[in-house]
């Protein structure tokens, strides 16, 4: 694995080295180092410079201390890149005696995520003096003592490391007594107090002796222990212990009152002076606190709570003394067995709660920090997620861990995930812990809308109002928000050579299909199209489905009668001899309705008859049959009058009339129909429509004279206008008008003819026989407002041929 290393010297004798490790990111390992009981705020090192970067890259990508037991410590200034203190640090309550002590603890940055490691080692400072467990200590010794005589052991304890540590022991006076500086197994140094010159209890019964412990730091600190010995007669043998030193193991968290160990010393003494009692002489505040020591019997039993995490191992000086006054002294060691009784922690030291779904296989989504602070197997911890999800974990640092995506997201199956991280140590019995965390996976436009059919039908009926709602196609998008909006657009094709968007339209928000015209059933039968549902994502998806809708027929058409046909010249007469017989097929009435269905279905009646017990019709065929024999008593002009109905709801129907001669030759036919008479309903008829036709020419002709005379009195105005001014006249002639015959302004032509039948005669309007054609010229420009040209022609025609009358107006 590549690395590099740098080094950095920061004010207050403050020294920095970086170790840069790249593991799939670019992860630094900084170190500082700082005085304890530095002032808030003190400059620690300049993180950016130490890291090669700029100052704004911090602020901008968010950089700060992942939260930890030594985060309150050391702060982040991302505006100027260093670090300061934080809060004042006491290194002895920190660490203890432990040194190396250092705040470890991570920065992070983001876009892109970078890991960074810093560690500050703090500097110990020599605020600290040695301390004695007691300040006066009172001790009987016997006259006879030899010299090289052991007294006690005293030690001092001093919270700070290294050279500011304990240095050394001085005793005063030293008329008869001296110390040894020794050093424990663990390096811990003790004075060792012993008789250098004989006694002589009837010249000093009483000695103070001053025992001085002094650190090495600078300037020096020292505390002072005040020893009070009280010379005895003769008690010429002392304890003695079975062991010099004494060792023993015992579990973290054991109940109170568990043996540790058992001391034992003996005296050769007899009597009072050969009883041995037990006492702690040197040993710090926090052991008394766990230990109890009787002194009968020498039993070392638990008093508080051990911890492994807090100290592995304990020394405990102890002093067997018999009643005489002497002592002698040892050494026991206690060390602490480690056992599993902290569950690994989890940290989230970083989380995005929302990955988008379409994110690629090894897309960091979260980094976690796991820690035991158990030892050995205790310690060692294995991190899992929960299986069944596209993601998993992969170790990064020593105790990190970095959240991948390692499949394929899809929103629409599992819009979320709540992933289990379990964390399980190696102890015996293993413990564990699991942290949940919450992931939401956000939305990306990766589903086409699907109709509810792929194929819709539905039924309208002919002569619709337009506008009206035939039916809604629906679409549904399994995305969400805007990916899941749905509108509706008709997909433009042709029908019957016209747009189908001149047919129906849809709405864009609901998909109601609606008419955009009325249909006719006649016309069109059905109309087939397609539908295209788009969502609203970027870019839009869409699909199709087929709309099929099928025009009903309504009874909108009445039958049309194809034969007899009815002209509006000479009657046709069927002839009928006077020799047919009964159901003799005098003709047969042909229609049909171009409606479908039942509405086609026709059905004929005799609704009128000259003679009703003479012919009869076919309900069915239209057949028009003699119900008897036909006499010389018939008439020979016979009119029927048939009524075709059709079979709807309601029902529509049709009239014909049968003129039927009953005759046996031609000329008796002819003789008969020279004069045969339309009813009065067909003449009232006729004579509406010719008095509305002499009407309408009126008006005309009233409403051309009016818009003459105003232009001509406009136009003589325009002249006296310019007659009396001096300008030039200059003949004007409006664009959308053109001379005609010479002087004339309007290019219209209007024509009026008026038609008359055989029996146009017989009629209320009368006609001439000579056909005549009257010409109006109207000419502004002449004397005369109007001239009359009347021009006659001759029609030479049959009698009663139809005549024609014409009337031309030209304006």
């Amino acid at each position: 694995m590549p690395f590099s290393s740098c080094e950095a010297t920061i004010k207050w004798q403050v020294r920095a080295f970086i170790l840069v490790f790249l593991v799939e990111r670019t992860v630094c390992q900084i170190r500082y180092s700082v005085p304890e009981e530095m002032r808030k705020g003190s400059f620690v090192g300049n993180v950016a410079e130490d890291l090669g970067i700029d100052a704004k890259r911090l602020k901008s990508g968010g950089s700060r201390i992942v939260s930890t037991e030594s985060s309150e410590y050391i702060r982040l200034d991302v505006d100027k890149g260093i670090l300061v203190v934080g809060e004042r640090i006491d290194r002895e309550q920190l660490c203890g005696q432990t040194a190396p002590c250092s705040l470890n603890f991570e920065m992070i940055m983001t876009n892109p995520m970078q890991l960074h490691s810093v560690v500050v080692e703090v500097l110990d400072v020599n605020d600290n003096a040695p301390v004695f467990h007691e300040k006066e200590m009172h001790l009987e010794l016997v006259e006879s003592a030899l010299p090289g005589t052991e007294i006690l052991q005293a030690s001092a304890t001093d919270p700070d490391v290294g050279i500011n540590a304990l240095h050394g022991y001085t005793l005063h006076p030293t008329t008869h007594f001296n110390i040894k500086v020794l050093s424990s197994p663990n390096g811990h140094k003790y004075a060792q107090l012993y008789l250098s010159s004989a006694l002589d209890r009837e010249k000093e019964a009483k000695l103070l002796l001053t025992l001085t412990a002094v650190d090495g730091g600078e300037p020096q600190r020292s505390g002072t222990l005040k020893i009070h010995v009280t010379v005895r007669d003769t008690n010429d043998n002392a304890p003695v212990f079975t062991q010099s030193i004494f060792k023993a193991s015992v579990r973290e968290n054991v109940p109170k009152g568990t043996l540790v160990v058992t001391l034992s010393a003996t005296d050769a003494d007899e009597g009072v002076n050969g009883r041995v009692t037990y006492h702690f002489n040197r040993m710090s505040s926090n052991v008394a606190e766990l230990f109890d020591l009787d002194e009968n019997s020498g039993d070392l039993t638990v008093k508080g709570l051990i911890d492994y995490e807090e100290t592995t191992i304990y020394e405990i000086g102890v002093q067997a003394k018999d009643q005489g006054g002497q002592s002698t002294s040892t050494s026991v060691i206690i060390e602490v067995i480690d056992v599993n009784d902290n569950a690994p922690v989890i940290t989230l030291t970083s989380f995005s709660n929302a990955i988008v779904e379409d994110s690629p296989t090894g897309t960091t989504v979260a980094i976690i920090n796991v820690k035991d602070v158990d030892s050995g197997k205790s310690g060692k911890v294995d991190c899992s997620i929960n299986s069944n999800i596209p993601f998993t974990i992969q170790s990064s640092l020593k105790n990190y861990y970095t959240l991948v995506t390692n499949g394929v997201l899809d929103r629409e199956r599992n819009p979320d995930y709540n992933i289990v991280f379990t964390a399980v140590d190696e102890g015996s019995p293993a413990l564990s812990t699991n942290k949940t965390v919450s992931l939401r996976i956000t939305d990306v436009n990766d589903n086409a809308p699907v109709f509810e059919q792929s194929h819709y039908e539905a039924n309208i009926m002919e002569n619709n109002s337009p506008g009206v709602s035939v039916f809604s196609v629906k679409a549904h998008d399994s995305d969400s928000g805007q990916n899941a909006r749905v509108s509706y657009l008709l997909i433009d094709t042709q029908f019957n050579g016209n747009p189908i968007s001149t047919y129906l339209s849809v709405n864009a928000e609901s998909g109601a299909i609606q008419t955009v015209r009325s249909f006719d059933y006649e016309q069109i039968k059905s109309l087939h199209f397609l539908v295209k549902g788009q969502d609203g994502g970027s870019p839009p998806l869409c699909s199709n489905t087929t709309v099929k809708i099928n025009i009903q027929d309504q009874n909108d058409n009445p039958p049309q009668v194809l034969y007899p046909v009815q002209t509006g010249g000479s009657p046709v007469a069927e002839m009928v001899p006077r020799s047919a017989d009964v159901s003799y097929l005098v003709t047969k009435v042909v229609a049909v309705d171009v409606d479908s269905g039942q509405n086609a279905w026709l059905s004929y009646k005799l609704q009128k008859a000259t003679d009703r017990a003479l012919f009869e019709v076919g309900l069915q065929n239209g057949e028009i049959r003699t119900i008897r024999q036909v006499t010389d008593k018939d008439a020979v002009k016979q009119r029927l009058t048939v009524i075709v109905e059709d079979n709807g709801q309601p029902s529509r129907s049709a009239t014909v009339i049968v003129n039927v001669a009953v005759a046996d030759s031609f000329p008796e036919v002819l003789s008969e129909f020279t004069d045969f008479t339309h009813d009065k309903e067909y003449n009232d008829n006729l004579t509406f429509y010719l008095v509305l036709a002499l009407a309408v020419v009126s008006f005309l002709f009233i409403t051309c004279l009016v818009v003459i005379i105003s232009v001509k009195i406009y136009r003589w105005r325009q002249s006296r206008i310019l007659y009396h001014s001096n300008l030039p006249v200059i003949p004007y002639y409006p664009p959308r008008y053109s001379d005609t015959l010479g002087t004339g302004t309007l290019q219209h032509v209007y024509n009026y003819e008026v038609c008359r039948t055989t029996d146009s005669r017989k009629s209320d309007c009368k006609f001439g026989r000579a056909g005549s054609q009257n010409v109006l010229i109207m000419d502004p420009s002449s004397t005369a407002t109007m001239q009359r040209i009347q021009s006659e022609k001759s029609i030479l025609d049959e009698p009663d041929s139809p005549q024609e009358v014409g009337f031309t107006f030209y304006l």
